[in-house]
């Protein structure tokens, strides 16, 4: 089990998950982090990848780094997010085993589940049927993670454990306004209406898809509740358990924003999955309990946004 003697590879540690677990581990008063930039490790080239763990040897790899994106950027870019994360995934949990690694945490993503997965969805729905269209290419290179870590399992003895969280958000998160995640571009969107004195902000879809969030802290910290706490290797969900229409988050959102227009929803544009929710149980028969209510992720995550964004008010 993870111990703060050991020493610790986050992959990804800048972004918003990856940067949430470095916080998470020095907070429980971990000394070895190793990270590395995109620079300083280029992930997607297997050679340096392997050079640099037979060279600096981590005990432990929290495998965050992926290319993400909201549903605007997995439909304009889909070869990008299947190529980037499949070779990411597939670099570092062969170089992990080729340099005798024996733990590694792999994340995931809950679009991993089919399209039509009764919901609550349990962690046993994946693979039993067709995936949302939408984000299928990322979501197959991270279903492709989960069968590396299984098959290295079973072949090497290996402890290569992979976890699927729900919608994240937080700080370092990527507010892009037309290629970021649901919280992160309506945070941009309705902070640059409220800037310029917009009447209304137009959002896709129709509002109606329900949607789990996630504050990315609890994600890493239910990480490393799992690693400090349970030895088995099953696929697990993270997340909160419950969920909420688009269209109340973005009430929620302009809220937190002091936005006071209108807000319009497209219905010519994709909603995306209706909904996906996770099942929580087997978290939660652990133990462990999300932290942050969805309100106070926001008006966090929107604090920082106001420290380290442009267009500050």
């Amino acid at each position: 089990m993870l111990t703060p003697s050991h020493r610790i590879f986050v992959a990804g540690h800048r972004g918003l998950v990856g940067s949430a677990l470095v916080r998470a581990l020095e907070k429980r008063g971990y000394k070895h982090i190793l990270t590395r930039s995109r620079t300083e490790l280029d992930l997607l080239d297997q050679p340096a990848v392997r050079a640099f763990l037979m060279k600096e040897k981590p005990e432990y790899i929290l495998l965050a780094a992926a290319k993400v994106g909201g549903i605007g950027a997995n439909m304009a870019f889909p070869a990008d997010f299947i190529y980037d994360n499949l070779m990411v995934a597939a670099n570092v949990i062969h170089s992990a085993h080729v340099a005798n690694i024996d733990h590694l945490l792999f994340l995931g993503s809950s679009c991993i589940y089919p399209r039509q997965a009764p919901q609550p969805i349990g962690e046993d729905a994946l693979l039993t049927g067709p995936l949302e269209p939408t984000n299928a290419p990322y979501a197959i290179s991270k279903i492709a993670g989960i069968t590396m870590c299984e098959a290295y399992n079973r072949q090497y003895g290996r402890s290569y454990r992979p976890v699927m969280p729900t919608n994240l958000y937080g700080i370092n998160d990527n507010f892009d306004t037309e290629n970021a995640h649901v919280i992160p571009a309506l945070m941009s969107r309705f902070h640059a209406a409220k800037i310029k004195h917009l009447p209304e902000v137009v959002l896709w879809g129709t509002g109606t898809p329900r949607r789990e969030f996630l504050y990315a802290d609890d994600a890493a910290d239910a990480c490393l509740f799992l690693l400090e706490k349970d030895d088995s290797l099953d696929l697990v969900n993270i997340g909160v358990g419950e969920d909420i229409p688009i269209h109340d988050l973005a009430q929620i959102m302009s809220e937190t924003v002091g936005y006071r227009g209108k807000v319009r929803f497209d219905t010519g544009k994709p909603d995306g999955m209706m909904r996906k929710l996770l099942n929580v149980q087997r978290l939660a028969t652990l133990g462990w309990r999300p932290r942050t209510t969805l309100r106070e992720g926001l008006q966090q995550t929107y604090d920082w946004y106001l420290r380290h964004q442009t267009g500050r008010p």
